[in-house]
Parts: structure tokens; C-alpha cells; sequence
């Protein structure tokens, strides 16, 4: 497995992270993508991909570094995602590796994530790789008075 951080602009974030992606993200057509990955750019939005020996992606993690008040600086992982057809085969704790060295060399004290309450079987693969249940997430859906775009 051969996992590398892709660039802004490079045209793999469509070709080939982006159908995995979506298997987590489904809401995600090729023009939302490419404004998120804009708007997400000036805010550190990063992405990686996971690659078998063979080319195919089978991994995909979007990720920042955040400076806040609670935790100071630390790697926030906004998705993190194995294709359906490979999944326990190595490719999440492959990713999730590659994230801790970020953060690790970028001075984080903490690597988090947020995960959907229904995603149990991430839990259990949260909670193997020694990643701690540490609070809850509230959210709150609001009426956008600003146009989307």
C-alpha cells in the first residue's frame, strides 16, 4: 500500500479519491467537491489518499491543523474513509498512521475526529486504534440567511 498526501489541484482528488469519498460522503458531486476543496484550502483542508501495489484507491482522509483554545494546535480529521471492497485489510490504520506523523512532526498535542452516532463498526475500529471517546458533538441544523456558493 503506498499512501501519499495529494496537492490542491492535483486531478487525482477527483479521478480517484473522490469515488471513495463518497462512499462516506455521498452528498459530494465533482463541482461541491471542488468548492469545498477552495473554501477548505484558506482553512488548511488537506486530503491523502491510499493506494493498493496495484494504482486503485481504496483509502481517502480529508484533514487540518487547527489551532484552538482547548487543545492549542492539533490534527483534525474531517473524513476518513476505506473503499467497501477493502476494508479491514490494513488501509484505515495505514491512514490513520500517516495522520499521527503529521501530526507528530506538525507539533499537535492530539489528533480527533468526529464520528456519526449510527457508525458503529468505526467506533469498535476507533476504539482498536487506541483512540479515546472523549465528548460529545452537538449540532444544531439553522436556516442559511446567505446564499450557498
Amino acid at each position: 500500500m503506498k499512501i501519499i498526501d495529494l496537492e490542491y489541484g492535483d486531478p487525482r482528488l477527483e479521478s480517484d479519491l473522490l469515488p471513495v469519498l463518497r462512499e462516506l460522503r455521498p452528498h459530494l458531486t465533482p463541482e461541491l467537491f471542488a468548492e469545498v476543496q477552495e473554501r477548505g484550502r484558506v482553512q488548511g483542508l488537506r486530503f491523502t489518499a491510499a493506494y493498493t501495489d496495484d494504482g486503485r484507491c481504496v483509502g481517502a482522509a480529508g484533514w487540518r491543523i487547527i489551532h484552538n483554545t482547548s487543545s492549542i494546535r492539533k490534527l483534525y480529521v474531517d473524513d476518513l474513509v476505506t473503499a467497501a471492497t477493502t476494508r479491514s485489510t490494513g488501509v484505515g490504520r495505514g491512514l490513520l498512521a500517516h495522520l499521527e506523523r503529521h501530526a507528530s512532526d506538525e507539533g499537535c498535542s492530539e489528533l480527533n475526529l468526529d464520528s456519526g452516532t449510527h457508525r458503529t463498526a468505526a467506533h469498535r475500529f476507533y476504539l482498536r486504534e487506541r483512540l479515546d471517546i472523549v465528548g460529545f458533538h452537538f449540532t444544531k441544523k439553522l436556516k442559511s440567511r446567505a446564499p450557498q456558493g
